[in-house]
């Protein structure tokens, strides 16, 4: 009897679980920081489902296997994880994203949540997301609090593609628009007509010192001007806090994510205002230093 071993070229199916297990080994050894969440994203991409459903999948075609390799031949090379998929999420919404806008990223979560909770009784409250990006962070908030009014503001034309890209999509899915302001927020005079007006001010500014080391991922993709602050990185932060304290009403809150090694430079910027009071740090999930918090108070 003669036995012979089929290919992938002749239509056997293949165990999906020895594909993912390739993928990893490759993604690791590229220095991947997480290789089987990625590889299992990627997979679960390629067959249009869930990384929770992908055990329902035990066996798959050939082709699948081969989409599958291409993509992560191109998560080895660094390429974002996101910028593969086409899209990030962050907290209830999915944005689009890609090269020229900054990747939204999990810990930025942190100031979703802690800002819902700040407006949490606030009726109608109006939210001003600075630095937007994407979108991410304002469609976060206007679909957690539909009663909200939200706006948002970017300068950079690249990233403004994507933020007008997103902001349409939510208002074709039936959400209510979000007010974009295309303006720089070191700009003077800038949105006089929120004066006093806002609830809440929440920024992810770029804030990353100058020189820092990051990981190719943010250093190949993310926009320079996305992710670096200023010799100590908190150039456009102090834009914000000198922003915000004229933005807010009497009682509203102000959020800013930070650079890890701000735990102390950043909350000193917020208390030498005399109109912002309550400053209070909040580490990360990790335990570092991430977000400052503080609430406008009337003056002396």
């Amino acid at each position: 009897m003669t036995e012979t071993t089929a290919s992938p070229t002749t239509g056997s199916r293949l165990p999906l679980r020895v594909a993912i297990a390739e993928a990893e080994r490759t993604l690791a050894a590229a220095g991947v920081a997480s290789p089987r969440v990625d590889a299992e994203l990627l997979a679960a991409h390629v067959l249009g489902s869930s990384r929770s459903t992908l055990l329902m999948t035990p066996l798959v075609d050939p082709p699948v296997v081969e989409r599958l390799q291409a993509l992560v031949a191109r998560r080895a090379t660094r390429e974002p994880l996101q910028h593969i998929l086409g899209t990030a999420v962050l907290g209830p919404v999915e944005v689009a994203v890609g090269p020229g806008v900054f990747t939204p990223r999990p810990e930025t979560e942190l100031l979703l949540e802690w800002g819902l909770a700040a407006i949490r009784d606030v009726s109608r409250p109006r939210v001003l997301d600075l630095c937007t990006g994407s979108g991410a962070l304002a469609l976060a908030f206007a679909v957690s609090r539909p009663d909200a009014e939200v706006h948002a503001l970017e300068a950079d034309p690249s990233a403004l593609s994507w933020t007008r890209r997103n902001l349409d999509a939510h208002v074709a899915a039936g959400g209510r628009p979000v007010t974009l302001h295309v303006a720089d927020v070191r700009w003077t005079d800038l949105l006089i007509e929120l004066e006093g007006a806002v609830d809440l001010v929440v920024c992810n500014p770029p804030y990353v010192p100058d020189g820092t080391p990051v990981p190719p991922e943010v250093e190949r993709w993310d926009p320079p001007g996305a992710v670096f602050g200023g010799p100590d990185g908190t150039q456009i932060i102090q834009a914000v806090v000198r922003g915000a304290s004229g933005w807010l009403r009497h009682g509203g809150h102000l959020a800013i994510e930070h650079d890890d090694t701000h735990g102390e430079t950043v909350p000193a910027l917020l208390r030498r205002r005399r109109t912002l009071g309550e400053v209070t740090e909040h580490d990360d999930l990790t335990g570092r230093p991430r977000i400052v918090t503080a609430r406008r108070v009337p003056c002396p």
